[in-house]
C-alpha cells in the first residue's frame, strides 16, 4: 500500500496520533481494571461498553463514572489502585485498531514520520507501545506529565514538533476527543477527528470543528 500522491502527504510529513482510542484499542486492560476496583470497593460495575467511551478521560475519569457518589478525597485512592492493577495488566487484550497497521506501513514506506501525543503517563503508555511492537517505530512519545500542561493545551505537541524537528504546519494531528482537536488547532496542525474511538455519549466528532473527520484509520490515507 502507499500513500504516494494522496492529499495527506502534500500537506504533511509528520502525523501524530493520541494513543487510547485512537492508535489502540486499550479499553478492554482499562475497564477490566476498573471493574477490579469496584469489585474490591463492593461497587456495582458499570457496563463495559459503556465504561469503555469514558478512557478518554483518564483514570479519574473512570473512576468517577464507577463511583459518582465519592468525592475528590475518596476518588483518590480509588485512582491510584486502578492504575496500580492496570499496570500489572497492561497489555493482556489491548491491539491496534483494524486498519491502523496498514497507515503506520504505508507512513513509513512513504518516509513521513508518525509520533504519540497522549494524556496517558509516559511510562504506561511506553510499554504498551514496546509490546505491539511499535515503540521502535515512533519519533516521538509524549505523555501527560511530559510537556508542563497536558491536552487540550497545545504544549505536547509542541513538545513532540519540537523533538522531531517538525514544523506545526507540516503535521497532522489525529484523536478520539475534542480536547485532542483543540490541542491539535492551538498548536497549529491540522486535525483529523477519529470517530472509531470513546466517544463520551453525547459529544459529536462532527462538532469539533476538525478539519476532517473519520470513520476508518484506512481513511487518512485518501484524505
Amino acid at each position: 500500500m502507499t500513500i504516494a500522491g494522496t492529499r495527506l502527504l502534500d500537506y504533511t510529513n509528520v502525523v501524530l496520533f493520541d494513543l487510547d482510542g485512537t492508535l489502540l484499542d486499550t479499553a478492554p486492560d482499562l475497564v477490566n481494571a476498573l471493574h477490579k476496583v469496584c469489585d474490591e470497593a463492593g461497587q456495582a460495575r458499570p457496563p463495559a461498553e459503556l465504561a469503555a467511551r469514558y478512557v478518554s478521560t483518564g483514570a479519574i475519569g473512570l473512576v468517577k463514572l464507577a463511583f459518582p457518589d465519592r468525592d475528590a478525597d475518596a476518588l483518590e485512592p480509588l485512582r491510584q489502585r486502578l492504575v496500580t492493577i492496570y499496570e500489572s495488566n497492561i497489555c493482556e487484550h489491548t491491539k491496534i485498531y483494524a486498519g491502523m497497521a496498514d497507515v503506520l506501513d504505508a507512513l513509513d514506506a512513504s518516509g513521513a514520520r508518525w509520533g504519540v501525543v497522549t494524556n496517558k503517563l509516559k511510562y504506561l503508555a511506553e510499554p504498551i507501545l514496546e509490546q505491539l511492537d511499535l515503540l521502535r517505530r515512533c519519533a516521538t512519545v509524549v505523555g501527560g506529565d511530559t510537556a508542563a500542561q497536558s491536552k487540550p493545551h497545545p504544549a505536547p505537541i509542541h513538545f513532540a514538533l519540537a523533538e522531531m524537528g517538525a514544523r506545526a504546519a507540516n503535521a497532522v494531528y489525529i484523536g478520539d476527543a475534542e480536547k485532542d482537536v483543540l490541542a491539535g488547532k492551538a498548536a497549529g496542525t491540522r486535525t483529523v477527528a477519529a470517530t472509531w474511538g470513546y466517544i463520551i455519549p453525547g459529544h459529536d466528532p462532527h462538532e469539533w470543528d476538525a478539519d476532517y473527520t473519520i470513520d476508518h484509520p484506512r481513511d487518512l490515507l485518501t484524505l
